[in-house]
């Protein structure tokens, strides 16, 4: 009679260990991220300096680096766009040649069945920094909610007039998903999907972004649209809010601080589940890694517990290290 549980029966050797394994990493699990800029340098390729190893780049140079993570075997993108021009209606965020929509085509010529998705907000774009339209002399960064829909659906649209697979709005402004949805059926792309950052906090791990994509609020912050990091349950009411406005992808954002939030949306829906491993993540531990504080592997780990956790799809600027790694057999 057996006295007690035997676990280390089942991790003798590589073999065995691998055959009971619960969670595996692929490829096809891992969305990469780059930053375009609206130059005329065609040679343009700026390191981030609080994001090591990532890059603004060129309409050229992000066709390069495309190229660099097809061949590794990613098979998924999302595209963040830095205009030369930015006003208090973010008119570049859909102008039908602006740098976004300019790489959509760009990336769609090259490889029709590379999936472009882009995010759909306004920071980026507008001279304040916040998500969406402010009230004449404000101060404090209140988006006005309504006037923004209009734009945010108006950008969605011209992202998929320009080819986009999928459009996911970051905003967090209330009633989003369905503007969207609606603008896009109306328009006729009824199949176009949407990813909706449905959980979306107002976190510190989100300042290496703000440097890459110059999107800092230049006063107030983002605490009246963003949630409110001590909350779980609210995050349960956003996405059954935005999946019943037509989501088809929920998303939670950040991941590593916010495992639990994963874990219950994704046992609270059914519904393919997105998670972002943000930017201040990602230099945390490129960080420890580069500076010998902890092992490489670190990393692999790191995505690992997202996806365990019960994320189907990561978005992480760690994609194309971890897709070369496992193409060579690596991790």
């Amino acid at each position: 009679m057996n006295e007690f549980y035997r676990g280390r029966r089942l991790r003798r050797n590589p073999v065995i260990r691998e055959m009971v394994r619960e969670t595996q990493l692929s490829a096809a699990d891992l969305m990469m991220l780059y930053f375009v800029v609206d130059t005329t340098d065609e040679d343009f390729k700026k390191e981030i300096p609080s994001m090591p190893g990532q890059y603004q780049l060129s309409l050229k140079q992000l066709e390069k680096t495309v190229g660099e993570a097809v061949d590794a075997g990613l098979r998924s993108l999302m595209l963040f766009g830095i205009p030369k021009h930015k006003d208090a209606i973010a008119s570049e965020a859909y102008a039908p040649n602006g740098i976004v929509q300019r790489a959509i085509r760009m990336l769609k010529a090259k490889w029709p069945d590379l999936q472009v998705v882009t995010d759909v907000c306004l920071c980026e774009y507008t001279s304040h920094g916040h998500c969406g339209i402010l009230k004449e002399g404000d101060t404090c960064g209140e988006v006005v909610n309504d006037p923004t829909l209009e734009l945010l659906a108006k950008t969605a649209l011209s992202h998929v007039e320009a080819g986009a697979d999928m459009v996911a709005p970051s905003d967090m402004m209330d009633g989003r998903i369905l503007a969207i949805r609606e603008t896009l059926d109306k328009a006729g792309y009824v199949n176009t999907p949407i990813m909706s950052y449905a959980v979306k906090y107002a976190s510190a791990f989100y300042g290496p972004f703000r440097d890459a994509a110059g999107s800092a609020p230049s006063f107030g912050d983002r605490k009246s649209y963003q949630m409110d990091f001590a909350n779980g349950q609210e995050a349960l009411r956003e996405i059954a809010a935005d999946l019943d406005e037509g989501a088809d992808v929920i998303m939670v954002k950040p991941a590593l601080a916010y495992l639990d939030v994963i874990r219950d949306a994704s046992r609270e829906f059914n519904a393919p589940l997105a998670a972002y491993n943000v930017s201040g993540e990602y230099a945390m531990l490129r960080s420890a890694v580069d500076n010998g504080i902890l092992a490489e592997s670190a990393i692999y780990e790191s995505l690992l517990a997202i996806k365990r956790a019960g994320a189907k799809l990561i978005i992480t600027y760690f994609a194309l290290e971890i897709a070369k790694k496992l193409k060579e057999g690596t991790v």
